[in-house]
């Protein structure tokens, strides 16, 4: 990922107008980048851009021809933080197909988009880091969660893929799989002090915040995992390695998405 003509690394993140999109735009602004804050709510992603002195763009990122035109704009890339993601909590007998077709079209396909568009732009600086959001959904299974538990998982594979081919291009292709993560989309159904769900049940006693995550993709981003590829980075407060404790004791409590 060398500097071409000086100029500062630049950074894209989708779904950046708010939760772990928005707190990630901002550490990177902090690590040096440029970012590129892309998210469908353009009024969102104009308050990140704010925040972090980058460059708002409303974008519906399934738009191949339009993801396309914008990475060809840009000049170079060389991180994607593929953020953009969506749920719908339906049992699966209940789920319609076009609901599950959504889902899988923007938390699978449009990852997949965002790496065809960016790799070429990559490669010619030398390489770069590509993250995807996962989630323990993938690994701890909740019911009524319908599709969604299926396109985490689909975003792993993509990953460990996308590692492997773009390998030899110099880029680096990770995914950070988030637990309970409180966010603005979840402060107002769940209790984040809750004591049954996150003192007792997750071995770190808490619930996560944007910035954990955020956190963990900068990682991710940065020299200091230059030797890191097809890996999945669980941010989950010991989630995973606890699933029956906390599905025991969480088993009447809310799902909470990760965004």
């Amino acid at each position: 990922m060398s500097d071409n003509g000086g100029g500062k690394k630049v950074a894209i993140v989708t779904g950046a107008g708010r939760g772990i999109g928005r707190e990630t735009s901002i550490a990177l602004a902090a690590a040096g980048y440029t970012v590129e804050c892309v998210d469908l709510d353009g009024d969102a992603a104009a308050e990140t851009a704010q925040l972090v002195g980058g460059r708002a763009t409303r974008l519906d990122v399934c738009d191949e021809v339009a993801v396309g035109e914008f990475v060809g704009g840009l000049g170079r890339c060389d991180v994607l933080v593929s953020n953009a993601g969506i749920w719908r909590f339906t049992p699966l007998l209940d789920t319609p197909v076009t609901e599950a077709v959504d889902v899988l079209r923007v938390n699978v396909i449009a990852p997949l988009i965002w790496i065809k568009a960016v790799a070429p732009l990559m490669a010619k600086s030398g390489g770069g880091s590509i993250v995807h959001l996962a989630s323990t959904a993938a690994r701890a299974i909740a019911t009524a969660t319908g599709i969604y538990p299926s396109s985490k998982a689909a975003v792993i594979a993509l990953t460990e893929q996308a590692a492997v081919e773009l390998g030899p291009l110099g880029i680096r292709v990770n995914a950070v799989g988030p637990g309970r993560i409180v966010t603005e989309g979840s402060s107002g159904r769940v209790d984040p002090d809750d004591s049954k769900v996150g003192g007792r049940a997750l071995p770190l006693g808490r619930w996560g915040t944007p910035r954990d995550i955020a956190d963990a993709i900068v990682f991710l981003c940065t020299p200091a995992s230059a030797y890191i590829t097809g890996q999945v980075i669980w941010v989950d407060g010991g989630l995973t390695v606890a699933t029956n404790e906390f599905l025991r004791v969480a088993r009447n409590q809310p799902y909470s998405p990760e965004r």
